[in-house]
C-alpha cells in the first residue's frame, strides 16, 4: 500500500510539473508579426497602428478604427491564437455597427513586445483602456468592451474593475481550472494549474450590460460555458445563441444577423451619451 500510494504521489508529481511546463503554451499562442498580417498597403488607410505603455513598460501595438460619426469605441481583445492581422476581418465587420474600434495584441502577440501571462494580458488591456480615455477622449459610458475566447476572460476582469458602457464577450470560457478539465478530461487536473481567469466570478462585478455571443457547435469552448456565465452575469443581459456556429466562424456564420444583433445591443442598452 505504501508503495502504491509513492506512486500515485510520484506520479501526480510528474503530471503536476509536466501540466505546469505545457500551461503557459495551451493557454498562450501566440502568433509574431509578419504571421497573420497581410500586406500593409491592403489595410493602412484602414487602421492607424499605434503603441501603447502598459504600468510595466512593455510596449504593446495596436490598431484603432476612426469613426468621426460616432462618439462611442470598442475595445476589441483577441483570443489566444491570433493578432491584430488575423482580425482585420472581423474588425472590418465590426465597423459596420458604425463605431469607434481599438484592436489590441497583448505582450508576445504581433508586433508587441514582452512574453504572455494573466497579469500581463490584463496590464495590456488596462493601457487600452486608459489610451481611449486619456488619450482620445472617450467617456467611459462610451467604450464597449469586446473580448473573443481568451479576450473574453480579458474583458470580463477589465470590466469588473473600470466603468464602460457595455460587455460583449464572444465564446468564451468560465475560468481556466474548467478548461483544463475540459481539455485533459483527468480528476484533479484542473488544481495543476496556476492562471486562473476566473470569468464566472469576477462577471458578477460587471456593473454595465452585457451581451454573451456563443456558436451552438463550438468545439473548443462548449457551448453550456456561455450559458454558465450569462446565468452568472447581473442584469442587464443578453444572450445571443449562434446555431450551427462554432468557436471561430461565429462572426461569418452571423453574417449580417450578427451585425445586427450587436447594433441592437448598443441600441437598446448603450445609447451614445450627449455632448456635454
Amino acid at each position: 500500500m505504501i508503495i502504491l500510494l509513492a506512486l500515485v504521489a510520484a506520479g501526480f508529481l510528474l503530471g503536476f510539473i509536466g501540466l505546469r511546463a505545457l500551461e503557459h503554451k495551451l493557454i498562450y499562442f501566440p502568433p509574431r508579426y509578419p504571421e497573420g498580417f497581410p500586406p500593409p498597403h491592403t489595410y493602412e488607410g484602414e487602421v492607424e497602428d499605434v503603441w501603447l505603455r502598459p504600468s510595466d513598460g512593455i510596449k504593446i501595438n495596436a490598431f484603432y478604427r476612426h469613426n468621426p460619426a460616432s462618439k462611442q469605441a470598442i475595445l476589441w481583445l483577441h483570443g489566444n491564437a491570433e493578432n491584430i492581422g488575423y482580425g482585420l476581418g472581423q474588425l472590418r465587420t465590426l465597423a459596420k455597427v458604425g463605431v469607434n474600434i481599438l484592436a489590441v495584441d497583448y505582450r508576445g502577440y504581433g508586433k508587441s513586445e514582452g512574453k504572455p501571462n494573466e497579469v500581463g494580458v490584463y496590464r495590456d488591456a488596462d493601457a487600452a483602456y486608459d489610451f481611449l480615455v486619456k488619450e482620445r477622449h472617450f467617456r467611459p459610458d462610451d467604450i464597449v468592451i469586446y473580448g473573443h475566447s481568451l479576450g473574453g476572460a480579458v474583458a470580463i476582469n477589465l470590466a469588473s474593475r473600470r466603468p464602460c458602457g457595455g460587455l460583449i464577450v464572444q465564446s468564451s470560457f468560465t475560468n481556466a481550472r474548467a478548461m483544463t478539465r475540459e481539455i485533459f478530461a483527468l480528476p484533479l487536473v484542473g488544481h495543476l494549474v496556476k492562471s486562473r481567469f476566473d470569468s464566472e466570478h469576477k462577471i458578477r462585478n460587471v456593473r454595465a450590460p452585457i451581451l454573451i455571443v456563443h456558436g451552438t457547435r463550438d468545439d473548443v469552448v462548449p457551448f453550456a460555458m456561455g450559458e454558465k456565465l450569462f446565468e452568472a452575469a447581473p442584469e442587464p443581459k443578453r444572450f445571443y445563441r449562434m446555431e450551427g456556429a462554432g468557436h471561430n466562424d461565429l462572426v461569418e456564420a452571423g453574417g449580417e444577423d450578427f451585425v445586427a444583433c450587436l447594433k441592437q445591443f448598443l441600441t437598446d442598452y448603450v445609447p451614445e451619451q450627449p455632448a456635454s
